[in-house]
């Protein structure tokens, strides 16, 4: 969009500022809760297992004492993988790889500075600050001489202040921003995310009616204004129609562009369509095509008037009168306004989070986890010269042949981490493919360059070792990985078997019959459709014939799901208590689960309790015989890895 004028472009090219460095990852000093075959399990890990899986209820000493029961056999069996050597099956390597791959960027983030930002810009984003600038600006890689030239105007401008000198003054006298001609240095209001995060900082630290001290960007350096403050005004969506000045616009010409904005408006209050006025008439080329609607914005980002007319627009639908600007006269229709979030809960936490996310001020978060990694890594420099290595370094770019220079060689250890030390020729490859014309080094220095690759070796050996300083990420590894073992020995050692061992099955059956009986039960068909006319058709499709209901189930295909069995009869869909009937349909229900529907043809029914034959009852064998089987693979287990339990460290479970 060539208009409204755009603030962001007044500062542009600006530094951010460090943050402070977040302590160290430290592990605590585990108490072991139990042991089993040698392997400690930790009163730690212990309760993180039961509190994912508690389901809100209080702990007492049962629960845990029922839930420790189920962690030791647990750990047994991941204990008896591990002596099969499971986890070293390509499948479980594979599954752990890909795992660890998708849960490790969730653990490459500082938690603690994105939280602390979001608090920030919550707060901030309650009010919107009035602001005058004076910009006196740097050229690019600035000599000592420039620096000190534009740090002596700047504190000519910061001292004529001090004496009194009225704001606008002082901007006409030593502002390098074109628009201080026009607004003598007023640049309207701004809120949170209007500037870049260096200067909104120096805004929000600028109390109402003072102005700040020169503060040094990249760019130059800035002296703000707060000239007041409001509440916010949160943002806006709006559609425009721009009538443009033609280039080099008479006075004259002007004022027959505003008689035209004044016809086109008059035409918008008889009822003229805004969409499309704007799709024929407007001057601005980004919006005119859908209607004239511009993205979502709030205070700062276009020019002030532009912005005072749209929020002065009281309802959604509104239309403004022209308003002038430096392109010409706009005709705004306000769409939707969205206050800024006066609660701070998770919604408006994540609403702020994914625009902090957006912003380059999470290059702040980014600086901040970089210099926690160097710690953790134990990262140490090598002795070197850095003016040595950036000429063994421009050397090496032009091809002369060196493999040294001066103290430097292609194995000169530049620095190392814990159990990794990276020497010169990894630097020089990194450095040979930024600075390749194909994808060019941006313009940075070798110092910059080098910078980039400490920081990209530095988070890469940090994720591939991830789980030594990461305690959460290596318990969530841990657990997903003991969960495969888990779910691989169980399938060799019970569920296979107990599902193949017809003659362990069948002697279970019988000496068990006892168990297995059917309650009041039924043969019945049972029918479950998408909506309640489906199962209308259906039902009245089966009343000439029941015995086609297979021809009728597929000739609606998915729109109807059918069995036949035996089935007790609390297990047949119905509402209520009922009787229930050979050769009659029960009542459709709907289940409140899917919003699908449900009914059942009933055959025969058996109201008296009978034993179930062995057909019958082979699920309830299979299950049972499973439960059977593992019972005595851990108590062999337990034989094998003697289970002891610290009764002192369960007595100080938190109650």
């Amino acid at each position: 969009m060539q208009n409204p004028i755009d603030m962001n472009q007044l500062v542009r090219k600006l530094i951010l500022i460090p943050i402070l460095s977040l302590s160290l990852f430290t592990g605590l000093t585990a108490q072991t809760l139990f042991t089993c075959g040698g392997m400690n399990v930790s009163k730690e890990d212990f309760l993180k297992a039961y509190n994912k899986n508690n389901t809100g209820e209080k702990a007492t000493e049962k629960s845990y004492r029922d839930y420790l029961e189920l962690y030791i056999r647990y750990k047994l069996k991941v204990k008896a993988a591990y002596e099969m050597q499971l986890d070293t099956l390509p499948g479980q390597r594979t599954e752990l790889q890909s795992f660890r791959s998708q849960v490790a960027d969730n653990y490459l983030k500082d938690e603690e500075s994105l939280d602390k930002m979001v608090n920030e810009a919550f707060t901030r984003g309650q009010r919107d600050i009035h602001l005058a600038h004076i910009f006196i600006p740097l050229p690019k890689n600035a000599a000592p001489y420039d620096t000190a030239r534009a740090y002596e105007k700047a504190m000519g401008a910061y001292n004529a202040l001090k004496s009194g000198q009225s704001f606008g003054k002082t901007a006409l006298l030593y502002s390098s921003d074109p628009s201080a001609r026009d607004n003598a240095g007023d640049i309207g209001y701004i809120t949170v995310f209007t500037l870049p995060y260096e200067l909104e900082s120096l805004a929000y630290s600028t109390p109402p009616g003072k102005f700040s001290k020169p503060y040094r960007s990249k760019a130059g350096y800035h002296i703000f204004r707060n000239v007041g403050e409001r509440k916010s005004l949160g943002r806006i969506k709006v559609a425009q129609i721009l009538l443009s000045f033609p280039p080099g616009a008479t006075e004259a010409a002007r004022n027959a562009t505003r008689l035209r904005a004044d016809s086109v408006y008059d035409l918008l209050v008889k009822g003229a369509d805004f969409a499309a006025k704007a799709q024929t008439l407007s001057g601005d080329n980004l919006s005119f095509q859908n209607g004239g609607e511009i993205p979502e914005f709030g205070v700062g980002k276009y020019d002030s008037a532009f912005e005072a007319a749209a929020f002065a627009l009281g309802q959604d639908g509104a239309i403004s009168r022209p308003v002038a600007s430096l392109f010409g006269y706009h005709i705004i229709k306000r769409i939707a306004r969205k206050p800024f979030p006066a609660q701070f809960n998770k919604e408006t936490a994540a609403y702020i989070r994914q625009q902090i996310t957006a912003d380059p001020r999470i290059e702040l978060a980014r600086r901040a986890l970089l210099k926690k990694v160097l710690q953790q890594v134990g990262w140490r420099s090598g002795t070197f010269s850095e003016d040595d290595l950036w000429a063994f370094t421009d050397s090496v770019m032009l091809n002369t042949g060196l493999s040294s220079f001066r103290s430097l060689s292609y194995s000169s250890v530049l620095f190392s981490f814990s159990s990794q030390q990276y020497t010169a020729k990894g630097w020089l490859d990194y450095a040979r493919t930024a600075k390749a014309p194909r994808t060019g080094s941006g313009g940075r220095t070798d110092k910059e360059l080098f910078d980039s690759y400490l920081e990209r070796v530095a988070l890469e050996y940090y994720r591939n070792h991830l789980e030594e300083y990461n305690r959460d990420f290596a318990f969530q590894l841990t657990e997903f990985k003991e969960g495969n073992l888990l779910f691989e020995i169980m399938q060799r050692k019970i569920w296979d078997k107990a599902s193949t061992d017809s003659a362990g099955l069948r002697n279970y059956y019988e000496a068990h019959k006892n168990k297995y009986w059917w309650d009041s039960s039924a043969d019945a068909l049972l029918f479950t459709c998408n909506n309640e006319k489906t199962a209308q058709a259906m039902r009245s499709n089966l009343g000439g014939n029941v015995n086609d209901w297979r021809k009728w189930t597929d000739s609606v295909g998915a729109a109807v799901q059918a069995d036949s069995g035996r089935y007790e009869l609390a297990q047949i869909p119905t509402e209520g208590k009922r009787s229930f009937q050979p050769g009659t349909f029960t009542p459709i229900i709907t289940n409140k689960s899917d919003n699908t529907v449900s009914f059942a043809y009933i055959l025969n029914v058996y109201n008296e309790r009978s034993p179930r034959n062995y057909k019958d009852a082979r699920g309830f064998v299979i299950n049972d015989y499973q439960a059977y089987l593992e019972d005595q693979w851990i108590a062999e287990l337990k034989k094998k890895y003697p289970v002891n339990v610290e009764e002192k460290v369960v007595a100080s479970l938190p109650k």
